[in-house]
């Protein structure tokens, strides 16, 4: 099938090396954060299976594992079989898979190199998943992360004949990105869609499923199920914190600046991220009405005047700048938040903390301290941080390590 795919694929390289990839959803402008906003409706949102937390052969808490149960290693050449991704799509695929590409699905390859143990078959990311990667504690696990080529993509476009230098065996992308999928499947390249919006942007459940289609294309079981557990685990602790305030629950008014860098200002409304996340922690998302990751400007900011300001690490923007108020052409000194002292940086663990990542259970945790602290008062972050990194990574940090993931590079936005 390679052999076949190459061939395909360099007679149809020269008529689509200048084709366009047309936007991704959930924004405007060709920014980054399209790629994190897209994932296919079509696809059903049942739960897989999963293991208890404390199954002591989840490559999740023994990264090490390699993955020789795989069940593919007796494979002939060409033998091929179908999975059915995101989409709803039957995508035919390598029996045998030894070259993995990731694209435009941006936290998977943190996802993908915990679930396996390595980054040994994965040959190219997306730079933006690459700058992540390097600005966090990944690489402290699977070192071998950092080597992966980035050069296929420029900005968000494929270029196809240095894709096909690769030689991938498939390529995971973003399942609401049809453009991508024409392309790659013109080219004679297995695409497999990874959804983020099937879920309703539930973090937790989104994670579950990415874990279950990669254990579906690799043919291994579903290693990182203890964090999807956890996750809900943890998720049911603090709504029952949050049911027992009752009507006396005040909940702080929130804004998230998403993506926010060269004049351009994009928050996190309905039907994305943030909405789940401040649901789930306490919190009023000030964007609610709006909806995916519209562009918002200070007027708007003033009019919500948010108790509480979190940026991404799509932004290299960090809390020092609003309070010294440097930005050029906004003024943030009116806001309560900046004059309260309450802007927050996402931090950023083995991938950015906002997007649906294996850290996702202590995002949740996070984020409730910052927007219930009184009731939460007895989380201790650096321990849960420390704790967790041990159960699933099998990794002891260092307070260097610590205070990286807290303090995250501007660098870490990458082009972003």
């Amino acid at each position: 099938m390679r052999k076949y795919k190459k061939l395909l694929g360099m007679i149809l390289a020269a008529s689509l090396a200048g084709a366009s990839m047309a936007g991704c959803g959930g924004s405007s402008g060709g920014s980054q954060e399209s790629a994190e906003n897209t994932g296919s409706e079509s696809a059903g949102s049942s739960q897989a299976d999963v293991k208890a937390p404390g199954n002591e052969e989840s490559a999740a808490e023994n990264p090490g594992n390699s993955a020789a149960e795989a069940g593919t290693s007796g494979a002939a050449e060409g033998d091929t079989r179908i999975v059915v991704d995101h989409t709803g799509r039957e995508i035919e695929i390598p029996a045998q898979i030894d070259r993995i590409v990731i694209s435009s699905i941006l936290p998977l390859p943190s996802v993908y190199c915990l679930f396996e143990g390595s980054a040994e078959k994965l040959v190219g990311i997306h730079p933006s998943s690459m700058a992540a990667a390097q600005n966090s504690i990944l690489p402290k696990v699977v070192p071998d992360i950092v080597d992966v080529n980035t050069d296929f993509l420029q900005g968000d476009e494929i270029n196809v004949e240095e894709l096909l230098k690769l030689d991938p065996d498939v390529v995971f992308y973003s399942a609401d990105n049809t453009a991508e999928y024409e392309k790659l499947t013109a080219a004679g390249i297995p695409a497999v869609g990874f959804s983020t919006s099937n879920w309703d942007y539930d973090c937790v459940a989104t994670f579950e499923n990415w874990v279950k289609l990669l254990g579906e294309v690799l043919q291994q079981q579903d290693k990182a199920a203890g964090i999807a557990d956890y996750g809900y685990e943890v998720y049911d602790e603090i709504q029952t914190v949050l049911n027992e305030a009752g009507d006396d629950l005040e909940r702080p008014k929130a804004l998230i600046l998403f993506h926010y860098g060269e004049g351009t200002m994009r928050t996190s409304g309905s039907n994305f991220f943030g909405q789940y996340w401040l649901d789930s922690s306490g919190a009023v998302n000030v964007a609610e009405s709006l909806s995916g990751t519209p562009e918002i400007n200070m007027e708007q900011v003033y009019e919500w005047n948010p108790d509480i300001i979190y940026i991404t690490n799509f932004s290299s923007y960090l809390p020092e700048d609003l309070y010294s108020n440097t930005i050029e052409g906004d003024d943030w000194s009116p806001v309560k938040a900046v004059q309260e002292g309450q802007v927050y940086k996402f931090p950023l663990g083995m991938y950015r903390w906002f997007p649906p990542a294996s850290d996702t259970p202590l995002v949740l945790k996070w984020l409730a301290q910052k927007n219930q602290p009184e009731l939460f008062a007895d989380i201790d972050m650096e321990q849960e941080v420390r704790g967790y990194y041990e159960r699933f990574y099998n990794v002891s940090l260092t307070d260097e390590d610590v205070n990286q993931i807290f303090h995250p590079a501007r660098e870490a936005a990458g082009g972003n």
